[in-house]
């Protein structure tokens, strides 16, 4: 009996305690959504224009790193492309890019205690070695921090080495945590004395395919040789260390800089009615690393992107002109997109988006709408809704290629693909066209489509809003 009165006073007390909660829950705002948009997105779903694209731009040209010849070629492959495809005002708008770093030589090997070969790749910017290499005792830091650590001019003669693990996440955010040991990583070595450095490769595989990318030095710091490993090289070298036996390497790498070369966007439009209404930026960046193909960083953002605009283009005329931007440089410090704005500052653009992030399927969107167009996002929350994306808490805003444009007011709507396979294959020789899923990409360009259609036509005024920080 007492037993039971507790239990009824218990069940009250959780009935108290939880109607509260319960009664802060609202209704997500009605919407009312054009039934053509329904029909876009559903056509979508069965589009081979962007698997094409990517296709021919991985097979035809291949790797196209900044300022290469290579890229060279992208661009009038792409000036082709988008021509075919229908677009109107395409054109290339040339830039030139400043001190370009070429890949030279580049490897390494353990030569003591257990002498054996290494898989690495030079990372952009890197310094260079002496022609004949440098061979010096390895300094192990398990982590970024303990790097961050370590007292001032203890690196000396030393090879340091950072060896710590991304996980994977569905949002990409292991990349911005774990990925300072190269952006910044080998900057502080430099200031606290090491000859070189080596990390862990920022990427969540453990194959033995070394993971490209950029990293930067301050102003008045001398780059000095900077490399990756593989992710199975990497753990191979800590598991010497933890041996407790001093480790040498001996690395070379022997990147130079070309002092100029020209570049170039590449942009294509689909006119709209209503100049005053705005134009919608969006696209990805033509550029890639050199290891592989450049298929999931970003023929397939590229492609995804033009291939929704060219549905919109097919569907009729629209209210707000849709300009398609493949950004020339962006791999090695987003040059294209600063070029873009640039060039066109002062214009009025309504939105500004991009696709950089491989080719699997959006899971999330983001928004920063001014106030006079917060019914865009709740239109784009129901239309999206049955291909399986669901409206995130956080602030639109995020690209590299767009970015400079969106620090200038520009509203933004980001569409967040899932990062759970991304960097196995992010910066690496598998960085191929059997990576792309298909569907997966069809789903990209349905909800790319969706969401053009959606702000293309929309009534609402699209000015400026506050950056997302």
């Amino acid at each position: 009996m007492i037993k039971n009165a507790k239990l009824v006073a218990c069940a009250a007390s959780a009935i108290a305690l939880s109607a509260p909660a319960l009664a802060q829950r609202t209704a997500p705002a009605a919407a009312i959504v054009d039934p053509a948009i329904a029909k876009l997105r559903d056509a979508a779903l069965k589009d081979d224009v962007a698997y094409d694209i990517v296709e021919g731009l991985t097979t035809e040209i291949g790797p196209r790193p900044d300022g290469s010849p290579q890229q060279e070629r992208a661009r009038l492959w792409s000036v082709a492309k988008l021509k075919a495809l229908g677009f109107k005002n395409v054109r290339i708008e040339p830039y030139e890019l400043q001190n370009v770093w070429v890949r030279g030589q580049e490897t390494a090997e353990v030569v003591a205690p257990y002498p054996q070969p290494l898989r690495l790749t030079a990372l952009g910017n890197s310094g260079a070695t002496p022609p004949e290499g440098l061979t010096l005792p390895v300094a192990y830091f398990a982590s970024f921090n303990d790097l961050l650590l370590a007292p001032a001019g203890s690196l000396a003669g030393k090879i340091a080495f950072v060896s710590n693990a991304m996980q994977p996440t569905q949002d990409g955010s292991s990349y911005g945590s774990q990925g300072a040991a190269r952006f910044v990583g080998p900057n502080i070595a430099a200031t606290k004395g090491a000859a070189a450095i080596v990390i862990r490769s920022i990427g969540t595989d453990h194959g033995r395919g070394p993971h490209a990318g950029n990293t930067n030095f301050a102003p008045g710091v001398t780059p000095i040789p900077a490399a990756a490993l593989s992710v199975a090289d990497a753990e191979n070298l800590e598991r010497m260390v933890k041996l407790g036996k001093a480790v040498t390497l001996h690395l070379t790498l022997t990147p130079t800089f070309a002092p100029t070369r020209t570049s170039g966007n590449v942009v294509a439009e689909v006119p709209g009615t209503d100049p005053a209404a705005g134009t919608i930026l969006i696209g990805g960046h033509l550029d890639s690393w050199d290891l592989g193909t450049g298929a999931i960083d970003d023929a397939s953002g590229i492609a995804i992107t033009a291939a929704a605009a060219k549905r919109l283009m097919d569907a009729g005329k629209h209210r707000r002109t849709i300009r398609v931007v493949w950004f020339g440089d962006e791999e090695t410090g987003g040059w294209g997109g600063i070029a873009y704005a640039k060039h066109h500052a002062g214009e009025p653009h309504a939105l500004a988006a991009e696709s950089d992030f491989g080719a699997d399927r959006v899971w999330r969107f983001e928004v920063n709408l001014p106030d006079t167009a917060k019914a865009i996002a709740d239109r784009l929350a129901v239309a999206l809704a049955p291909i399986g994306i669901v409206r995130g808490a956080g602030v639109g805003g995020d690209g590299t290629d767009v970015g400079p444009m969106l620090r200038t007011g520009v509203p933004a709507i980001d569409l967040n693909q899932s990062g759970l396979r991304y960097f196995d294959w992010h910066h690496t020789p598998e960085d191929t066209l059997d990576r792309i899923d298909p569907e997966q990409l069809r789903q990209n360009v349905a909800a790319w489509t969706t969401m053009l259609a959606i702000v293309a036509d929309a009534p609402e005024a699209m000015g400026p809003v506050s950056p997302k920080k």
